[in-house]
């Protein structure tokens, strides 16, 4: 009858719907069936194990976390950045200071400028021209006796001339106490009156603070010479600046010198003598 056979139409229907859509879901579970291969037959591809699912995704979790902590990191850099910038500023405020010369440029290995403190910087500026200015007249202490030497007695009343005065640190040993305490006493005239440092002038720019007229109260210019012989500052621009760079660097190369000197004369007896007589090592 047509009943029948569109009934039977009916149950051909959902057995192919079954058999080729595996997401439609029947009332009856059938168990599943093994594939079996025949003999000298490769084995066809299986899905993709739960295992083998697993690992993808935790793969792609791994590269996803990696990303989002790289993209933390660099806004911590950023911030960072952003933070030292007063600093980086303020350090390049001494970048074209006097004394910043090829090739080294701006060197500060001990970050003594990292603060941007301009009054510790304009104290160890003085320091600087200080010492190297103290080297420099050091270093012509040491050569100047190798070839000249006063003449007459530097002792009168021991009988001390200037010829039997040896020429290094074995010097500090032939000049008497009187000699010395004449020393210290002409360093504190030199430092407190004569040599004096005016905080509102640059640095090592010197000059009197005695009392009396004006002869007696005078900056130094050029080569040292006092204001009331004619001393007067370089005007050119350009010219001072090659100067005061030009006394910096030497200043700067008396200082390794002088101890280069120290050294050697403690070791072998002389500022320039033979390393054979050191015997120590």
């Amino acid at each position: 009858s047509l009943s029948a056979d569109s009934k039977a139409a009916s149950k051909t229907m959902v057995s192919m719907q079954v058999a080729f859509v595996p997401s439609i879901q029947t009332g009856l579970s059938a168990a599943p069936k093994q594939q079996q291969s025949l003999r000298g037959q490769a084995p066809a591809a299986s899905a993709p194990s739960a295992s083998y699912l697993g690992s993808v995704s935790s793969v792609g979790t791994a590269i996803a976390g990696a990303a989002c902590g790289f993209a933390a990191f660099r806004q911590l850099q950023s911030k960072a950045v952003r933070a030292s910038l007063p600093s980086r500023v303020a350090l390049c405020a001494f970048e074209n200071e006097l004394g910043v010369q090829a090739p080294v440029g701006f060197w500060d290995p001990a970050g003594f400028t990292s603060d941007g403190d301009q009054l510790d910087f304009y104290r160890r500026r003085r320091i600087e021209l200080k010492h190297g200015r103290v080297s420099m007249l050091a270093c012509l202490g040491y050569i100047v006796p190798e070839f000249v030497k006063f003449p007459g007695y530097l002792s009168p009343s021991t009988g001390l001339k200037f010829a039997d005065v040896p020429t290094g640190l074995a010097a500090t040993t032939k000049v008497p106490a009187v000699g010395w305490a004449q020393y210290t006493i002409f360093c504190g005239i030199c430092e407190l009156f004569a040599m004096h440092q005016d905080p509102d002038k640059p640095p090592g720019k010197l000059g009197t603070r005695f009392f009396g007229e004006e002869n007696t109260n005078y900056e130094y210019g050029f080569l040292g010479i006092p204001g009331y012989l004619g001393g007067a500052p370089i005007q050119d621009p350009e010219i001072k600046k090659t100067k005061l760079n030009a006394e910096l660097a030497n200043g700067r190369l008396a200082m390794m010198a002088i101890i280069g000197m120290f050294f050697q004369d403690g070791l072998t007896g002389s500022a320039w003598g033979d390393w054979a007589n050191y015997t120590s090592s």
